[in-house]
């Protein structure tokens, strides 16, 4: 099977590699679509993603979407011609060939996690960990190519509930990436107050107006600092969906009593920063997401789901440029340029628009 690998950092190659064989708790998946995850993706073709800098060659992906193929022995919830999310491949069956996650290959492996619990196997010595959670069947209403975006869209939705944000809620985003886009598209779905955006490129302050910020600022733009006045209020939260660990001190005058700052983006080869909670109110929170809730995360596949039925959310509005996976350089090229929100990988050729 095509099997995308970084060989060294920032040398991408396809390779063929077998087929994996499911085992009893696992469905085999042929992919149809995936998804680069811009941050951690490019982090991981670097070099610079932490634990994984002296792993080459790896096998790369993890957000992708695919049909059952076959089941093995103890499945219950995954269906051979049904669409499952989030497969991955651990062992690619080749000596000194590593996995990150693999969720690019061209088959991948789902396990049946909720099996795994109701038979008392979800621990380690069976095998077990903990991203077995996320690897969900999706209901067949739902086209592929929006289920493709339920992994990054899960994510952030579960992130909701680490924050601990509530509807009404007032919030500035730092970061127009995927990530920070989908704060701001499901921010107004989940019913978030005023929702500000800051980004440094026009086109995506545009999108996230699109959305439904109120507000978009480029990064320097000295009205974000003016905020609380101009508002008569402070914010209830600030996000970081870029990773920058001085967003923090910048944003603490912006919180009301009570406030958070809200960390999403990790902060690759910091070992410490430092807080000057002189700068914030007198009771503030600093929640810091570097991984996923599995289970918020996975619980957010309903609603997430529930708005891509009623015409509510699209995948269509994060994907604008799509690549034969055969391309995944000039993929990865496209991302290194900022010229796409969300880059679709293609299996089988054919675009979804």
């Amino acid at each position: 099977m095509k099997t995308v690998v970084v060989i060294a950092p920032n040398q991408v190659e396809i390779v063929d590699t077998p087929i994996p064989t499911p085992g009893p708790y696992q469905a085999l998946v042929k992919t149809k679509y995936s998804c680069i995850c811009n941050n951690t993706d490019s982090k991981l073709v670097g070099g610079k993603f932490p634990g994984m800098e002296n792993a080459f060659p790896f096998a790369l992906g993890h957000e992708s979407v695919g049909v059952v193929k076959e089941v093995g022995k103890n499945v219950r919830n995954f269906e051979p011609g049904k669409i499952a999310v989030s497969g991955l491949v651990f062992d690619l069956g080749v000596e000194g060939l590593n996995s990150g996650w693999g969720g690019f290959c061209e088959y991948v492996l789902a396990n049946d996690h909720q099996a795994m619990v109701e038979d008392g196997v979800a621990d380690e010595a069976h095998g077990w960990v903990e991203v077995f959670e996320i690897q969900t069947p999706v209901d067949p209403d739902i086209d592929a190519a929006d289920a493709v975006l339920l992994c990054t869209w899960r994510e952030v939705l579960g992130a909701f509930r680490d924050f601990r944000l509530q509807a009404g809620d007032d919030v500035l985003i730092y970061g127009g990436g995927p990530v920070g886009l989908s704060f701001v598209k499901l921010g107004r779905l989940f019913g978030l107050g005023w929702i500000g955006l800051v980004d440094r490129h026009a086109e995506k302050r545009e999108t996230a107006v699109a959305f439904g910020a109120d507000a978009v600022f480029d990064r320097d733009d000295p009205a974000i600092p003016k905020l609380p006045k101009a508002r008569d209020k402070k914010l209830d939260a600030v996000i970081d969906a870029v990773g920058k660990s001085e967003l923090i001190n910048a944003s603490l005058p912006l919180l009301k009593r009570g406030g958070s700052m809200c960390v999403y983006g990790f902060y690759a080869g910091l070992t410490d920063f430092s807080v000057s909670n002189v700068l914030a109110d007198y009771n503030f929170n600093l929640l810091i997401h570097q991984w996923p809730t599995r289970l918020y995360e996975k619980e957010a596949q309903v609603p997430l789901c529930d708005w891509i039925r009623a015409g509510r959310l699209s995948g269509k509005e994060f994907i604008n440029q799509q690549f034969p996976i055969s391309d995944i350089s000039d993929a990865f090229e496209a991302v290194h340029n900022r010229k796409v929100i969300k880059a679709l990988l293609l299996y089988d050729g054919v675009p979804t628009v």
